[in-house]
């Protein structure tokens, strides 16, 4: 269990539907940190407890997606920011950019009701399979004409060591 305790309870922290959809833990539950979120946080729990750089985190933090308190020079990340966080690296890995993410993450933090938030994560989410759908299409296509190249290429090959040997 790491210090900042990843294991975000979105549910209970902030509401239901969205959010709990964008939990981690809500689809896989592999490698996932086993603690609710801790009131504070330093940049370096959070980096280990999220497997990410503290310069990821800075980057994170100077676009505007997460803002932690200071005192004096040192960063203390609130339960808020390891909720954003969370989400933030869902949202990446499931493809969607940093912008895509940010407007989420505004929509969240705006939106009294989540039913806005859900159809708007629908529809990203179906843009996103629609997009995956046309790349795997295309990966498909691309790959046949490797085989059919390599099947040629074999072909080829084998008829050119033929030929030497009838020549020999």
């Amino acid at each position: 269990i790491g210090l900042c305790g990843s294991r975000i309870a979105l549910s209970r922290a902030q509401g239901r539907g969205f959010s709990q959809i964008m939990d981690k833990d809500a689809t896989d539950s592999s490698s996932a940190p086993m603690s609710d979120p801790i009131e504070n946080c330093s940049i370096g729990d959070l980096a280990r407890e999220f497997d990410v750089t503290p310069r990821t985190i800075r980057f994170y933090e100077d676009e505007g997606l997460l803002s932690p308190r200071r005192e004096g020079s040192r960063r203390i990340y609130s339960k808020r920011d390891q909720v954003r966080l969370k989400l933030i690296l869902r949202g990446k890995r499931l493809g969607f950019s940093l912008a895509d993410v940010r407007e989420m993450l505004e929509l969240y933090d705006s939106a009294p009701d989540e039913r806005q938030q859900l159809e708007k994560f629908v529809a990203s989410l179906s843009a996103r399979r629609a997009q995956l759908e046309r790349q795997r299409t295309e990966i498909d296509e691309v790959l046949g004409e490797i085989r059919a190249f390599e099947r040629q290429s074999r072909k080829l090959l084998s008829a050119a060591r033929g030929g030497k040997r009838r020549a020999a």
